[in-house]
């Protein structure tokens, strides 16, 4: 099927045409009936398989032409970076139509985009709280919105923004469309749907929670922090292999160390992007990355939902995350678009539950790879490591049945650390 089978105004196909875009992925072709006939829609599909598309095509076809002043559809996301992504998707589907798209989000000059908003917009994307900010102020009148998108619901509601949804959508007029996008149907995301939706249909184009296919999983178990950054070193050294890279972690504090021990080999290559960094640094980092200008990308979770870029030939799982459903987005950065990737966790011990419980979540076991042999491993532990293994090496040693813990039992305790160190 390619997309003159579906329907679409000629606008938006030849758009498609001059961006290279043939066939409609699933997502696509399951939800734009869907949406075009006025029920609230429920999209449950994993990441990099179009949702943003599947959404925009046809509230772009219902909207048609600029008019009036009041945004007449309305997309809600987690992040800056995916606000930007929306409108840059809408910038090219609008290319030979006249729609003002005006994207607001935190940590930048509300005044300008206040001035934005109330020169007027047809389609409003927007993060909840900027949202509601823009609103109380007066700036932002919703009574001509017939489309509502929640686009990431799982991470909005990772993220705690349920009572600004519910601010949200209380200002909308009761006589509208709701359109929820998701990757997990978690209970959270059956709660806001069941609030907030009349009669939806669900829309499931693949299993929950799977990895695309096209994903080269493997693992690499390591000892510590200082052991995963040496070993990325070597993994990167190959850029032809290696030649787009996106490194995950779960603090900042991870990725700013990574970023400073990798400066001293590439540091023209690399672009690191996470909360603590101002918007305009984290904005020119994902351009950076996009455009090719730097090979390596280096991220906290932040950067893992939604963010589209093309060609992607590695993910490296720096940390395990803790959530499970987060492994899947974050190798969901690769292997876009039916293309072929590799994703590559460092499992240090401590992770060795959390990587258990994604194997549980994918059904499958990420191949395990033998560390190369020039490999240095490092014996140096963190501050925040030795804590870690304490509190490891204490809740092994505890007694059972809540005894009190004894001389034999804490000398007992060291065996655990002992047999993990001689099994690297």
């Amino acid at each position: 099927m390619a997309f003159t089978d579906l329907n679409i105004s000629k606008q938006i196909l030849d758009a498609l045409a001059e961006a290279g875009f043939e066939e409609p992925t699933p997502i696509q072709r399951e939800a734009f009936p869907v949406i075009r006939s006025g029920k609230d829609m429920i999209g449950i599909a994993r990441t990099g398989t179009g949702k943003t598309l599947a959404y925009l095509i046809p509230i772009l076809m219902k909207l048609h032409y600029a008019q009036g002043k009041y945004p007449r559809a309305i997309v809600i996301v987690p992040t800056r970076e995916l606000v930007v992504q929306v409108c840059e998707s809408v910038e090219l589907l609008t290319e030979y139509m006249d729609i003002r798209c005006v994207g607001i989000y935190g940590g930048t000059n509300i005044r300008t985009q206040q001035n934005a908003v109330y020169e007027g917009v047809d389609l409003l994307v927007a993060t909840p709280g900027r949202f509601m900010d823009i609103y109380m102020n007066g700036m932002l009148r919703t009574p001509l919105v017939k489309t509502v998108v929640v686009d990431e619901a799982d991470r909005l509601m990772d993220l705690g923004f349920m009572p600004q949804l519910r601010s949200i959508l209380e200002v909308i007029p009761e006589k509208h469309q709701t359109l929820l996008f998701s990757a997990t149907f978690s209970t959270a995301v059956t709660a806001l749907a069941s609030e907030f939706m009349v009669a939806p249909v669900k829309v499931e184009v693949a299993p929950q929670a799977t990895p695309v296919d096209t994903v080269l999983q493997l693992r690499y178990d390591v000892p510590n922090i200082m052991t995963k950054i040496n070993l990325l070193k070597l993994l990167l050294a190959d850029k032809e292999e290696y030649s787009r890279v996106m490194v995950f972690t779960e603090s900042k504090k991870n990725a700013d160390r990574i970023t400073d021990k990798l400066a001293d080999y590439w540091k023209d290559e690399l672009s690191v992007i996470h909360s603590n960094k101002a918007q305009n640094t984290r904005l020119n980092a994902l351009r950076a990355f996009r455009e090719g200008r730097s090979r390596i990308m280096i991220a906290s979770d932040v950067a893992a939902r939604g963010i589209d870029i093309q060609d992607v030939s590695h993910v490296v799982n720096f940390d395990i995350p803790a959530l499970p459903e987060e492994y899947v987005h974050r190798i969901g950065r690769t292997a876009r678009a039916g293309k072929e990737g590799v994703a590559i966790s460092l499992v240090s011990p401590k992770e060795e539950e959390r990587i258990e419980m994604i194997e549980q979540l994918i059904g499958q076991k990420i191949e395990l790879q033998a560390l190369p042999e020039r490999l240095e491993i490092s014996d140096v532990l963190l501050d925040e490591e030795k804590i870690q293994t304490a509190n490891i090496i204490y809740q092994k040693g505890r007694p059972k049945g809540g005894g009190a813990f004894h001389a034999r039992s804490a000398k007992n305790s060291k065996s655990p650390e002992k047999k993990k160190k001689s099994s690297f």
